[in-house]
């Protein structure tokens, strides 16, 4: 429809805004709102996504702003693959739920979405790509997803043009395939309007102000806005737009290629369209285009390119639908393995070669939820797949905004597991390597190794690092395990038992026998303090409030009476209490305490002291007595009691000693300035010699905490599960007076009566050990699925928790755990395998027996 104008301008309706024709862009020619509920800052496929799923939701006032026009960026560009695998557990439900939402949305929303679902292969030309691929199918049994192992005379029939010379099984996803980018942005555009969204564009963001009652106003060329959140989904702007209210988003653009060639014969004559392909040791994907192929490779880390000048100075102003150059040369190793693995490309001319920018994160997995220290801001960022991600994301988003609480745990993707410490050379380092590791093989505790160490090292990371496997927790270096004289040393990870096995047997043995000390720096550390501390941490806890000098393990709860969170909490000082969480959890546990804090008006001061505060964990059935060597304070078990905390000097350091282990012996945890952590270091393992003290690493104490049954924050518990299901009955108190969050919830969901309980397994296996998320099966039904697992070297054998319907949790009951294509009966056992050390005690002096 065209408009006449003003002049000889002339002016037609596109997809609801209004374009002047000479210029190419939007006129903004409706309605300007001042007030939002919410505003998405960005018109690539995700912010779009989240637009319509909010608007669906049923929230008024719902905004987006794009700078110049819909998909501009890297979604018009995109190669468009959808696909159900993730190899992440609760990505794979983002991806689920992508793919539902686009075999539904044409007819939803009137506009064509040009969805292929041919299915998708990914090939496994070795041995250990097998496994892989076993490994991958016992973590996908207990979802919905469509995924099956095949043979290589099925992956021919498949896909007949394929090379099967090299071919040893394949991944298959019926139902995959390929969306067009640009067709799925307006189809969703289409439907947010349908449900009251407001899409202005050009509408660019110039500034961000926040005001004192947690609003923002947005500030555009157009006008301003006031919105009560700001949801920044602005793809490679989102540096421009975190900028504007000071913060520093690790992202950053590469350099993606792909190929499109001209109509292949033999493509041509086929009768059903090909399935995508994803050739893992070739590490390219390949899908038909038309009668011809589209061709996709990710190059090594050495030889890919970064954007990085973006990342520093920003992207050039007016960029928005621009390629880079391409590079043939770059992708030529790539281009000659494809053509071994389907011939009829060697033939095949090139009609095209796009070469575009894709966000990266670190780590490659999205920033997605709200922000810490920044009161309703939140991002949907770092998208290296954002088609596959913008229908998942944009529901996931929108979940949580309308009930408060995400729908399932997806902290893999918060954006608070960054901070400060990911400088540029870091996020250059790591998106050269996780662009370059796309296809490569996904271990169990996988590490990578580019851009470490960050400025996180503990006060004895130099010490350790020679002797120590290390492992990386949220920027910080934390020894796994320890070598030895004649161990097999360094990092060789594998889908069975490898050579960490024996020399972590050797450190469970010794923190039973003798006593071991542990680097426990990475942990998030809080001070809470003020007149409405204890009232706020009565609100924000299961648990009731500690006493002065003593401690508890309590955990927070969604309003759903989901598990937030597990956090330690002390209190030192009348009303000053240390809160201390685990290393990933940081600023997602941070960022919950500080928001009820400020919307409950409680007068606290919450300090991040995670950085300033050094940790060493003492443990074994000499730990008293090495401690007991360095300080005047009486360490004895009737002075210094389970789970009480004293203020002592040890080896002439004041610190903070609390007697508590994750390990379930007799130990504790000391708190001391980081520049005191060598002192006091170096002092236990002098002072400890003649007790046979050691170090000891994180595997360790994760076998050691299975053996106790103790539950663990991200496995156990997170927030898709309730404390009652995972058996933490005894840190609930739900007849406490203050009405904690999740309160009302818990008690209806034990009124009601549970489905399901975490079950505790053992099992005899051979060389492999579980891991955690493998399916288990009854009957030849699935019925449940692990959460943690590993080897017990004080029992010889597997055990695992589980999550079982009632029926499936008495004493005794056989289920099946599936471990690389393998079923090994696993039975329901009397938790713990072994005692803690309190209990042990506690027995002892009831049988009338001594403690020191």
């Amino acid at each position: 429809m065209l408009l006449a104008a003003a002049g000889s301008q002339r002016r037609e309706v596109r997809n609801g805004d209004i374009w002047d024709m000479e210029s190419g862009t939007s006129m903004l020619e409706k309605r300007w709102k001042d007030t939002a509920d919410t505003v998405v800052i960005g018109g690539g496929c995700v912010g779009v996504s989240l637009v319509y799923h909010l608007a669906k939701a049923g929230v008024k006032d719902v905004v987006l702003l794009e700078k110049s026009e819909l998909t501009a960026g890297s979604t018009w560009h995109a190669a468009g693959l959808t696909t159900y695998y993730h190899p992440g557990i609760n990505m794979k439900k983002i991806h689920y739920y992508s793919i539902k939402l686009y075999e539904k949305l044409e007819k939803e929303t009137g506009q064509a979405v040009g969805f292929h679902q041919p299915g998708s292969i990914r090939i496994a030309s070795t041995p250990v790509r097998v496994d892989e691929l076993k490994y991958q199918m016992t973590r996908t049994h207990w979802h919905p997803t469509p995924q099956f192992l095949i043979e290589p005379e099925k992956i021919q029939e498949l896909f007949p043009l394929l090379n099967i010379n090299k071919v040893l099984a394949g991944l298959y996803n019926p139902g995959d395939g390929h969306i067009d980018p640009y067709s799925l942005t307006m189809a969703l555009a289409a439907g947010a309007r349908m449900y009251g969204a407001e899409i202005y564009n050009p509408a660019p963001v110039t500034g961000l102000t926040p005001t004192s009652n947690g609003k923002w106003d947005v500030q555009t060329p157009q006008g301003t806005l006031r919105a009560n959140r700001i949801v920044n989904a602005a793809g490679f702007w989102a540096r421009e737009v975190g900028k504007l209210i000071g913060l520093e988003h690790p992202t950053i653009p590469v350099h993606h290629q792909y190929v499109v060639t001209a109509t292949v014969p033999e493509v041509k004559a086929l009768k059903t369209e090909l399935p995508v392909i994803r050739d893992l040791e070739g590490s390219y994907y390949l899908r038909q285009e038309r009668d011809g192929l589209l061709f996709g490779p990710y190059e090594k880390e050495h030889k890919m390119v970064l954007q990085d000048s973006w990342f520093r100075d920003g992207v050039p102003p007016g960029f928005g639908k621009e390629l880079f150059e391409s590079d043939l040369d770059r992708i030529m190793e790539h281009v000659e393995c494809a053509m071994e693995m389907v011939p009829v490309l060697k033939n095949a001319d090139i009609i095209n070669i796009v070469s575009g920018p894709i966000t990266y994160s670190p780590d490659l997995l999205p920033m997605v939820g709200p922000h810490q220290d920044v009161r309703n801001y939140w991002t949907a960022i770092g998208f290296g797949y954002g088609i596959i991600h913008a229908g998942g994301v944009g529901k996931f988003l929108s979940d949580w905004i309308v009930n408060e609480e995400p729908p399932y745990d997806l902290i893999e993707c918060d954006p608070n597991r960054y901070s400060k410490w990911t400088n540029e050379a870091y996020v250059c380092a790591k998106a050269r390597e996780s662009y370059g590791f796309n296809n490569v093989v996904g271990y169990p505790k996988e590490e990578r190794f580019a851009g470490r160490p960050t400025h996180r090292v503990s006060g004895i990371y130099h010490l350790l690092k020679p002797r120590a496997s290390m492992g990386f927790h949220t920027g910080w270096e934390q020894p796994h395990w320890f070598y030895k004289p004649g161990d097999d040393v360094g990092y060789k990870p594998s889908f069975r038992r490898t050579n960490w096995f024996e020399p972590v047997g050797r450190e469970c043995r010794l923190v039973m026998e003798k006593v071991g000390v542990i680097d426990l720096t990475p942990f998030g550390k809080f001070m809470v303090q003020g007149k409405d501390s204890v009232k706020l941490l009565d609100r924000l806890f299961a648990n009731v409030v500690p006493k002065r000098g003593t401690t508890n393990i309590s955990h927070m709860l969604t309003l759903t009476g989901k598990v937030y969170a597990e956090v330690t909490v002390t209190q030192l000082a009348e009303g000053g209490f240390l809160l201390i969480t685990g290393s990933g959890s940081e600023l997602h546990d941070l960022r919950w305490i500080e928001k009820e804090a400020i919307e409950g008006n409680y007068d606290v001061e919450v300090t991040n002291v995670t950085e300033d505060v050094g940790v060493l964990g003492v443990a074994g059935p000499r730990s008293r007595v090495v401690l007991q060597k360095l300080t005047d304070q009486d360490m004895s078990d009737s002075s210094f009691k389970f789970l009480h905390c004293k203020s002592i000097q040890v080896a002439g350091v004041p610190l903070r000693a609390i007697r508590i282990s994750y390990t379930g012996e007799l130990g504790w945890e000391l708190y001391m300035g980081s520049k005191h952590t060598a002192t006091v270091y170096q002092a236990l393992m002098k002072a400890g010699q003649e007790d046979g003290i050691d170090d000891f690493g994180t595997y360790a104490m994760s076998s050691l905490r299975l053996e106790k049954g103790f539950r663990g924050w991200g496995a156990e518990m997170n927030c898709d599960t309730n404390p009652l299901e995972a058996g933490l009955d005894y840190f609930i108190k739900l007849n406490k007076p203050a009405d904690f969050i999740g309160k009302k919830a818990l008690q209806q969901i034990k009124a009601q009566g549970l489905k399901r309980k975490l079950a505790y397994l053992t099992m005899q296996t051979d060389e492999v050990d579980p891991e955690g998320n493998e399916t288990i099966w009854f009957n030849n039904k699935v019925v449940g699925n692990t959460t943690s697992g590993a080897y017990s070297y004080n029992t010889q054998q597997s055990l695992a928790f589980g999550y079982l319907p009632i029926e499936l949790c008495t004493l005794g009951q056989q289920v099946e755990v599936e471990l690389l294509g393998k079923k090994y009966t696993a039975t329901v056992t009397q938790e713990p395998l072994v005692l803690t050390e309190p209990t042990r005690t506690r027995l002892q002096k009831k049988a009338g027996g001594k403690t020191p």
